[in-house]
């Protein structure tokens, strides 16, 4: 057994980081036995590079790059060591290859029955390495007198993300098995597993049911508004009514605030009449109603205002593993701490197209809210457009829906629309624009369905 040891450490690496030989001999030996097995793994996702010991790895290269011109289904391992002495000979290889003895050992671990099982294992190994690299590297970063909170700890979570490569992210699907699918979406209404209703009849027909996973959302508005009364109402119509999970990143109101608001809205309570202690006992009495569907509600409210993409990212990870969160809503974009860049609007871009990416990665849905420019004020119809929103060009792109909270009271107190809001789909990506006209409860702190007026 100690020769056995010897042969194969001669000429070894130093292992340090977690590895699994085991699995990695006998993966190169079936890839030298069952050459198809390099192309199969490699469409189910396994990277050689997990592959730890660098000659086992260059067997496996070896076996990638002969098969095409052999006639036979099997490859010995003569030829897998030419391959490696001439690699090794150019330079291709660091440490020195496999010699024949060493090969024709490894040849007979092979178990073509078995390569998933054993690919799998080198995988996992190999994220628990780079794990465990990743962590030493942030030890030794963070105790650096030159440690940037924002850029490092922005660079490790983008890191962190990547220590896992998924197989279904690498895999390419055929059309015709994704048709049948299509076909059953075609001939069924989406439920509320698959969509988050709005809370208003007209919009939720538009979109087909409501909000869509990995859809980014941007409703944009000029100050006042109420694009936070608005946003809350979406809150409320996903966590209360439909007890959908949902996170509410408040950067501009108070928690304190935001529940004033969320509990007004519901009990049909005066704002104003909360807010000096006057309510009365009959608004008490709804309240008292609306509690127990309150208090259960999915709705986790958050007022930090220093919310960074990496911390945002970090929570919402949080909440779709513990809670399945299905709708985040942050109020509003220009508010969030933006990544170093060498302008505000590449700084807003690289803000807009994270929020996409984390919608997208995470299946939920985001809503954020954003202020327009001044261009509205400076025509005169007053009506917002779309490029309105400021540093709009990335904002526009990134975004699946666009939605313009406008309001013609809000500019002429004796409009004959007085109490009156469009909300005007300017953007939907695969669907139809429109505007749909609510009404607008400024004094219970919410917007309704015109019938509900």
């Amino acid at each position: 057994m100690t020769a056995d040891i010897d042969m194969w450490d001669q000429g070894a690496p130093a292992m340090s980081a977690p590895a699994d030989l085991e699995a990695e001999r006998i993966l190169a030996a079936t890839a030298m036995a069952q050459p198809s097995l390099v192309d199969d793994l490699a469409a189910e996702g396994f990277d050689p590079g997990d592959i730890s010991d660098e000659r086992l790895r260059m067997v496996w290269f070896a076996v990638e790059d002969l098969a095409p011109s052999l006639s036979s289904g099997e490859i010995r391992w003569e030829a897998v060591a030419r391959k490696l002495d001439a690699w090794h000979a150019e330079g291709r290889m660091a440490s020195r290859p496999l010699n024949g003895l060493q090969l024709a050992e490894l040849y007979n671990l092979a178990m073509p029955g078995s390569a998933g099982y054993w690919a799998d294992r080198i995988s996992n190994v190999a994220v628990a390495a780079r794990t465990a690299a990743l962590g030493a590297t942030m030890r030794v970063r963070a105790t650096n007198p030159a440690f940037d909170p924002d850029a490092d700890v922005a660079e490790f979570q983008a890191e962190f993300d990547n220590l896992v490569r998924p197989a279904a992210a690498r895999k390419a699907s055929l059309l015709g098995d994704l048709l049948p699918a299509a076909l059953k979406r075609a001939t069924t209404k989406p439920t509320a597993e698959e969509r988050i209703p709005t809370g208003f009849m007209d919009l939720d027909a538009l979109l087909s049911g409501g909000w869509a996973p990995g859809q980014l959302v941007v409703v944009g508005a000029r100050p006042a508004m109420g694009k936070t009364t608005f946003a809350s109402g979406l809150a409320r119509a996903a966590a209360i009514t439909h007890k959908i999970p949902t996170y509410f990143a408040s950067l501009e109101m108070s928690e304190d605030e935001l529940t004033n608001t969320i509990l007004c809205s519901e009990a049909k309570i005066a704002l104003h009449h909360l807010k000096q202690g006057i309510v009365s006992d009959g608004d008490l009495a709804r309240a008292a109603l609306k509690l127990p569907a309150m208090g259960e509600a999915p709705l986790y409210i958050d007022d930090n205002p220093n919310v960074t993409l990496p911390g945002l990212r970090a929570t919402v990870r949080n909440l779709v593993r513990t809670a399945g969160l299905r709708l985040l809503v942050i109020d509003y974009l220009q508010l969030m701490q933006a990544p170093r860049a060498e302008s505000r609007q590449v700084a807003v871009s690289m803000l807009s197209r994270g929020l996409k990416l984390l919608a997208k990665e995470f299946g939920i849905t985001v809503v954020v809210l954003a202020q327009l420019n001044r261009g509205p004020e400076q025509r005169t119809e007053k009506k917002p457009m779309v490029s309105d929103l400021r540093e709009s060009g990335s904002i526009e792109q990134d975004a699946d829906i666009v939605i313009l909270l406008h309001r013609e009271d809000a500019y002429e107190k004796e409009s004959p629309r007085a109490g009156e809001a469009d909300l005007i789909v300017g953007k939907h990506r695969g669907g139809p624009t429109s505007t749909v006209t609510v009404a607008a409860q400024l004094h219970f702190s919410r917007f309704v369905d015109m019938a509900q007026s």
